[in-house]
């Protein structure tokens, strides 16, 4: 049974108006030196709408967003989804190739940025990329910056220019647009690594965000008085779908950390009293074992959500988070497909994923016959319910992720209990998992087989204590070339995000590969023989 007060919106900006009207003073948003009530928010996001309606944004745009975890991401948020707009979160770890895949395929109009962040030159990139409307990005129009740039591209505006230009724009001409949002209308672009080389842009529609996200808060039995610590990034649907609306349909107080420091994070949950913790099992080790841990008071945490296997579920219950949920899910189905309730009992929350959420139907099936399993049988996840309306201009993906029944193919292994609950028993994909987050092979390897003495690549997942998995590049170099392993993971980290460089390198020859009858490489056997290398 409900816990909370279910919105009527069914759109991100009426659920906006809809959570501020019962509340107005309540605060929603704490970031940096800002505290923002709903009323507040309210109104800066529908000044912001001015401004980007004056600058040209219009329905169906797409709008990229490239800025860490700021009130002002989320403001930008609000206003681009109430012109009825896409957002498309970009990833604070992008190097300037996957940038331009993401704004290219995306088809952004305008891209909202801060000039650099974490050692990244954004504007740089951007530059490197030739600006708006070149070869590179030649659907790109605009580009907003946080800030007055030093750069040499060319800046559409600035933040507080976009800001000062919504005078001229009335309230008539934003309201009307908001009333042409629908439930069905593509709210984000999320992208995410798949199996193949280049992510995959995933679309959610404000509808399902809105009844998904409640229902997730419902399993965290969520209230106006909680108050969730957002050191997961607003870009990964974690966060900024996941965390963000659970707690909105319930009147909660979002409670910002710029990028995850294990440190200030301590701090910041003792100062601020947050109630609720979303993270990955690399989140919950990191604040565990900081030399801080013992002299901070977390006592205010008492659920969320969180991932991993039970050593790592139980780490969080003793950091404070007695009443963590375990989930399972993916993008694809709005965050989560399964949720425990905090009241279950800890063993049921350290061991299974819960229950299928209202409005999701769980199918376990036999791998080669497609045949529905009996309760406790192993077999492939299937998913059906509130699921993307398909991936973006891919008509080909689409038609492998989802069988004739409409259920979406995970390509991920479990088995739901004579209880009803879910059991997570791993991938059946090549995905590594690293940190909590997806990345595909196939991307690094092709970025690896770019390097002139590189013959053959071939990268797999590890398993680690730390960080479920790391990856690991097995290499073979062209006769005649040489090169270390420290060359090949600077030249990785030249193209790839961070968490995608390999942290291990293993050079063979050819003959060493393990390969089947037809000449194929082994992964599995790769795995086994890097594993006996590390000494597990």
């Amino acid at each position: 049974m409900p816990q909370g007060v279910q919105p009527r919106s069914r759109t991100l900006p009426d659920l906006l108006d809809e959570i501020a009207a019962r509340d107005p003073s309540r605060e929603f948003i704490v970031g940096g030196r800002q505290r923002l009530s709903y009323g507040e928010t309210r109104a800066r996001a529908r000044h912001l709408a001015k401004g980007l309606l004056k600058l040209g944004v219009k329905r169906g745009d797409k709008v990229a967003l490239l800025m860490p975890n700021r009130p002002e991401w989320l403001l930008v948020d609000f206003a681009v989804t109430l012109l009825g707009a896409t957002l498309v979160p970009i990833s604070t770890w992008s190097r300037a190739r996957e940038l331009a895949y993401m704004l290219d395929h995306s088809d952004a109009t305008t891209l909202i940025m801060v000039e650099r962040f974490a050692g990244q030159d954004y504007l740089g990139m951007v530059a490197e990329l030739g600006g708006p409307s070149s070869d590179r990005l030649p659907k790109l129009r605009r580009v907003v910056v946080a800030a007055a740039p030093v750069g040499c591209v060319d800046v559409s505006v600035t933040f507080d220019q976009l800001l000062d230009s919504s005078s001229t724009v009335g309230d008539a001409e934003i309201g009307a647009a908001q009333r042409a949002v629908g439930p069905d209308d593509v709210a984000y672009i999320l992208y995410t690594s798949g199996t193949t080389s280049t992510p995959k842009g995933v679309q959610l529609t404000h509808g399902g965000l809105v009844e998904n996200m409640w229902h997730i808060g419902e399993r965290q039995h969520l209230t106006p008085a909680d108050r969730v610590w957002m050191g997961i990034s607003l870009f990964w649907s974690f966060g900024g779908a996941n965390a963000l609306l659970a707690v909105m349909t319930h009147g909660g107080s979002i409670v910002l950390q710029e990028s995850f420091d294990a440190a200030f994070a301590l701090e910041l949950i003792e100062r601020e009293r947050c109630t609720v913790y979303y993270g990955t099992p690399n989140i919950a080790l990191a604040l565990t074992e900081h030399p801080d841990r013992a002299r901070r008071d977390l006592s205010s945490l008492r659920t969320g959500a969180a991932i991993g296997p039970p050593r790592a579920m139980q780490m969080v219950m003793d950091l404070g988070a007695r009443e963590i949920c375990n989930v399972y899910g993916l993008t694809e189905c709005y965050g989560n497909c399964a949720v425990t309730d905090a009241h279950d009992s800890a063993d049921k929350r350290l061991a299974t994923v819960g229950t299928p959420l209202p409005g999701m139907e769980i199918r376990i099936v036999d791998r080669r016959t497609r045949r529905p399993l009996p309760p406790g049988e192993v077999g492939e996840i299937l998913v059906r319910g509130h699921l993307t309306p398909g991936y973006y201009k891919d008509t080909e993906r689409n038609s492998a992720a989802f069988d004739a029944d409409g259920f979406l193919v995970t390509g991920d292994l479990g088995l739901i209990g004579d209880d009803g609950y879910l059991r997570f028993r791993g991938r059946i994909k090549e995905m590594v998992k690293s940190g909590g987050i997806n990345v595909a092979p196939l991307e690094v390897e092709e970025v690896l087989l770019a390097h002139p003495a590189v013959e053959q690549a071939y990268v797999v997942g590890l398993p680690d204590p730390r960080r479920e998995e790391i990856l690991a590049a097995v290499i073979v170099l062209r006769e005649g070339h040489a090169a270390e392993p420290e060359t090949l993971r600077t030249f990785c980290k030249r193209e790839l995000a961070a968490y995608k460089v390999p942290q291990q390198f293993c050079l063979l020859r050819r003959d060493e590969l393990p390969v089947t009858d037809t000449g194929k490489v082994q992964k599995v056997r790769l795995v086994e023989m890097l594993a006996a290398k590390r000494g597990g």
